[in-house]
């Protein structure tokens, strides 16, 4: 009975993050449907799907901490509330400026969601083993919001306009509050620098507006707001990240950018070519991404299991050299097929392998700390991909081939810091210990 309470919790906390996930995935395919509805620029349908992502990223380190302190589960059902109403609100804005400013309200919200559930899968799974497999099934239902929005989104455009991608999230929302049912957890006693999570989330969000418009005012002020984090965290009588996180876990919070920079950049710059030079529906586009997601809806329950049983390292190898020889020759089916394999071999190693490191208490700062690059690479992607691929076909293969580079070179430190490591473990073996005199 015990497991299957958990059990069913575990899928009410993966179904926030689908969520979360097929927020981004859905709207993708619903950009030339939503421009020719609202109007706008290209940069408007970027800041359409980076208003929530930029808001998300700024805001998960903080939905992290909120979650250590007040507790994961009052979080959680705070996120997933506001995540359904305000889904709700933006299916009737009346315009591109107030859906993007809901969307950043909504990404907020994720952020929540998110930072809490991670905290919640590592009340519920306390074992190493244990919670390296509950990682996996929960990366594999959330990868199913991969699978889904596509085609998911091309069908409710289609037949019903964008407005419909929206009104699914509700019920959702009100499952997964039914599947968690009345979960309980600790609450925290540390403070939260709301000094420090107010300054990171404005540089981020100049950071994307620096990279999306091009804008040098915009860019002073990220680099100002970037010193005052610096100057702000190193004052506060608490820190914000934990101590020792980032030298333990920078080569994975790297590898988490990495790997969001080109999915989501891919994903976007994949669906404009799809729908703009092969003038492919939305339904049609939906379908042509299904060898990319279908994958992730499976392959990452394997994942968690190799993981429970390896560790995370060769997974997160593995995933890495699938991704980028699976970019190189996307987006022809054989490449979309490979980059599922390698985005679901990779993305739950790497969640399992920061918040493994995590102290305790702190496992919802750790894995917002994580998410949150992941989200700023999903941002840079989107950005800088989109601007390399605006004259086409062979934009679109050059932004790709750019993306198969930076998941090399993380391939590449991943595996000089792992032969690093055990050069270490080796040397400190060889080194008897000396017998005090």
């Amino acid at each position: 009975m015990l497991a299957t309470t958990s059990f069913r919790r575990l899928a009410g906390i993966s179904l926030a993050y689908f969520l979360v996930l097929l927020d981004t995935t859905v709207l993708t395919v619903a950009l030339p449907d939503l421009r020719a509805s609202l109007g706008g620029t290209f940069a408007g349908q970027q800041w359409a799907v980076n208003g929530y992502t930029v808001a998300f990223a700024a805001s998960l380190l903080t939905g992290g901490a909120v979650s250590d302190r007040y507790g994961a589960a009052r979080v959680f059902r705070l996120g997933v509330i506001g995540f359904g109403v305000i889904s709700l609100m933006c299916a009737f804005a009346p315009d591109l400026g107030l859906l993007i400013a809901l969307r950043a309200l909504l990404g907020l919200m994720g952020a929540l969601c998110l930072g809490s559930s991670l905290g919640l899968i590592a009340q519920l799974y306390t074992g190493p083993a244990e919670r390296a497999r509950a990682m996996g099934v929960w990366a594999g239902l959330t990868g199913t919001a991969l699978a889904a929005g596509p085609l998911l989104g091309g069908l409710l455009v289609e037949s019903y306009g964008w407005r419909a991608i929206f009104l699914i999230n509700p019920p959702l929302a009100a499952a997964s509050l039914i599947a968690v049912g009345g979960l309980v957890s600790a609450v925290g006693a540390g403070r939260i620098g709301w000094g420090v999570q107010a300054v990171a989330c404005a540089f981020l969000g100049l950071l994307a507006a620096t990279i999306i418009d091009a804008s040098l005012l915009a860019a002073s002020l990220a680099l100002v707001a970037l010193a005052a984090l610096v100057w702000l965290e190193r004052r506060a009588p608490a820190p914000t990240l934990p101590g020792g996180l980032l030298r333990a876990s920078w080569t994975g919070l790297l590898t988490g950018g990495v790997v969001n920079f080109a999915f989501s950049g891919a994903l976007f710059v994949i669906t404009l070519l799809l729908q703009g030079e092969r003038r492919l529906t939305p339904l049609e586009a939906g379908l042509a991404f299904l060898p990319l997601t279908v994958p992730m809806t499976f392959n990452a329950l394997l994942t968690g299991r190799l993981v429970a049983r390896y560790g995370p390292g060769p997974s997160i190898l593995a995933g890495l050299a699938l991704l980028s020889a699976g970019l190189v020759v996307a987006p022809s089916t054989a490449g979309m097929i490979i980059m599922g394999f390698g985005l679901s071999c990779c993305l739950p190693a790497l969640v399992a392998d920061v918040v493994s490191m995590a102290p305790p208490g702190t496992a919802g700062t750790a894995g917002g700390l994580l998410n949150a690059v992941r989200q700023v690479g999903a941002v840079l992607g989107v950005s800088v991909m989109g601007v390399v691929a605006r004259d086409g076909a062979d934009g679109t293969s050059r932004a790709l081939l750019l993306a198969a580079v930076l998941i090399v070179l993380a391939l590449a430190a991943q595996c000089g810091t792992r032969w690093a490591g055990r050069r270490a473990a080796g040397q400190d073996r060889r080194v008897p210990a000396r017998t005090p005199m």
